[in-house]
C-alpha cells in the first residue's frame, strides 16, 4: 500500500481527520464558558476563562520546539498516534472535572499532548509530497484544521441540547478510537533519515539537538520566518478564543448563536483560503521562487481590513464581512508556512523548525488571549482587535525585504 502513487494523499487523508480533532477538541471550549459557570464559578470572569484558555498555549507553545526536536529523530508515525491518543483521553477527562484547578490542570496536559502533533504531523507530509504538490497537500489538511475550528463552536449548541460533560465526553472517547485506525494504516514514509541500527548516547542526542538549533539559529532568513509566524498569530490565536465573544457582544446575540456563526464564518472563509492559497503558491513557485512567500503576504493584506471591521463594526454585515476576510486571508498565509520554511531549511530540521515557529507564534497567541481576557472586562475588546494591524504591517514589510530563497526545497 506504500508504494502505492495514492498513498501520499491517503496519508493527508488520515492526518486531516486528525487535524479535525486536534482543534476541535481544543477550540470547543471557547464557546461553552456560559454553560461550564454554573457548576465552576471561576468561569465567571472573562479573566479567568482567558486563563484557562492560555494556559494551554503557554504549554503547547513551550513544549513546540521539544516535540520538534523529538519528531526529527524519532517515527513520526508512533508521535502522531501518542499524541491523539493522549489529547483525546484528556478531552474525556474534562468532562468529569468539577472544579477550575481540575480543568487548568488538564489544559496543560492537552498543551503538552498536541504539541507533539503539528511538527510530526507537517513534516511527514512535506516529506511524501515535494515540489509541485507541497503547499497544497499542506493546504488540504490545514481545511481539517478550519473544519475542526468551526465544528468546535457547536460545543455551545451540544452542551444546550445535552450537558458540557457529554459533549467532552463523546469527542474524546471518537479520537480514542481513531488512534487504532492510524495504528493499521499510518505508515513512516521510507527512506526516512532515522538511525535504527546504532544506539546513540544521550550526549550524543544532546549535541544532534544542540547542533540543529545551531543550524537554524544561525540562519538570518530562519530568524525572520519566525517573526513571520508569530505576529499573525497574535489575531490569528485572538479570533480563535475570542471571536464568538465577539460575536455575541456586538450582535448581541446568545452563545449558541454566536459560537457556530462565528467558526463557521471564519472557518469556510479559511479553507477556501487555504485552498485558494496552495493552488497559487504551487503554480507560482515554478515561475518565481519568491512566488510562496508573495502568496503569504497577499494573504495576510487581507487580515489588516478585517481586523478593522471586526473591531469596529457594529452589525451582523461588517462583523461578518470582517470575518469572511479575515479567514481568507489567513488561509492563504497559513497553508504556506511550512513550503516556506522548506524553502529555507533542509529535511533533516524542519520538524525542529516548525517547532520553534509554534513556539513563537503560539507565545504570541497565549499572551494576547490573557490580554484580550482583560480586555472584555474593561469593555475594549473591539478596539483591541483593530490594534493588531500594526504587528501584522511590520510582518509583511519584513517578509518582502529579507526573505529571498535561492531553491524551491531545500535539500542540504
Amino acid at each position: 500500500m506504500q508504494d502505492s502513487k495514492k498513498y501520499p494523499w491517503l496519508v493527508v487523508a488520515m492526518l486531516w481527520f486528525v487535524a479535525l480533532l486536534n482543534y476541535m477538541d481544543r477550540q470547543m471550549l471557547s464557546t461553552m464558558r456560559p454553560f461550564m459557570e454554573g457548576d465552576i464559578s471561576e468561569l465567571v470572569s472573562a479573566a479567568n476563562f482567558g486563563r484557562l484558555m492560555a494556559i494551554f498555549l503557554w504549554i503547547y507553545a513551550f513544549m513546540s520546539p521539544v516535540s520538534g526536536l523529538i519528531a526529527d529523530r524519532l517515527n513520526r508515525k508512533w508521535l502522531i498516534i501518542g499524541s491523539l491518543f493522549t489529547w483525546s483521553g484528556v478531552t474525556l477527562l474534562m468532562g468529569y472535572a468539577q472544579t477550575f484547578d481540575q480543568l487548568y490542570l488538564l489544559r496543560a496536559v492537552m498543551g503538552i499532548s498536541e504539541a507533539f502533533y503539528i511538527p510530526a504531523g507537517l513534516s511527514l507530509i512535506a516529506d511524501y509530497h515535494q515540489g509541485k504538490t507541497r503547499s497544497i497537500a499542506v493546504g488540504f489538511h490545514t481545511t481539517g484544521i478550519y473544519l475542526g475550528q468551526a465544528f468546535g463552536g457547536f460545543g455551545a449548541t451540544i452542551a444546550g441540547s445535552f450537558s458540557w460533560q457529554s459533549t467532552f465526553h463523546t469527542f474524546g472517547l471518537i479520537g480514542v478510537l481513531y488512534s487504532i485506525i492510524l495504528i493499521l494504516f499510518l505508515k513512516e514514509k521510507k527512506g526516512y533519515t532515522i538511525d535504527k541500527t546504532e544506539k546513540k548516547s544521550f550526549t550524543a542526542e544532546l549535541q544532534g539537538m544542540w547542533k540543529a538549533l545551531i543550524v537554524l539559529f544561525g540562519n538570518i532568513s530562519f530568524w525572520v520566518i519566525l517573526f513571520y509566524f508569530s505576529a499573525p498569530s497574535l489575531p490569528g490565536w485572538a479570533t480563535k478564543n475570542w471571536l464568538p465573544t465577539l460575536f455575541s457582544n456586538s450582535l448581541n446575540i446568545e452563545m449558541e448563536q454566536a459560537g457556530p456563526m462565528s467558526t463557521i464564518t471564519i472557518a469556510i472563509a479559511s479553507l477556501v483560503g487555504v485552498l485558494i492559497g496552495g493552488f497559487l503558491s504551487d503554480k507560482w513557485v515554478q515561475k518565481n521562487l519568491r512566488g510562496r512567500i508573495y502568496t503569504g503576504v497577499i494573504g495576510l493584506a487581507f487580515t489588516i481590513p478585517a481586523l478593522f471591521l471586526l473591531g469596529f463594526g457594529d452589525n451582523l454585515v461588517t462583523i461578518v464581512s470582517g470575518a469572511l476576510c479575515f479567514g481568507l486571508g489567513f488561509g492563504m498565509f497559513d497553508v504556506n508556512s511550512m513550503p516556506i520554511l522548506c524553502q529555507f531549511v533542509s529535511p533533516r530540521y524542519r520538524a525542529t523548525g516548525y517547532g520553534l515557529m509554534n513556539l513563537a507564534g503560539i507565545s504570541a497567541g497565549a499572551v494576547i488571549t490573557s490580554v484580550l481576557g482583560k480586555s472584555i472586562d474593561a469593555g475594549n475588546l473591539g478596539k483591541d482587535f483593530a490594534m493588531l494591524t500594526i504587528v501584522v504591517a511590520v510582518a509583511i514589510v519584513l517578509n518582502l525585504i529579507f526573505l529571498k530563497p535561492t531553491t524551491v526545497d531545500k535539500t542540504d
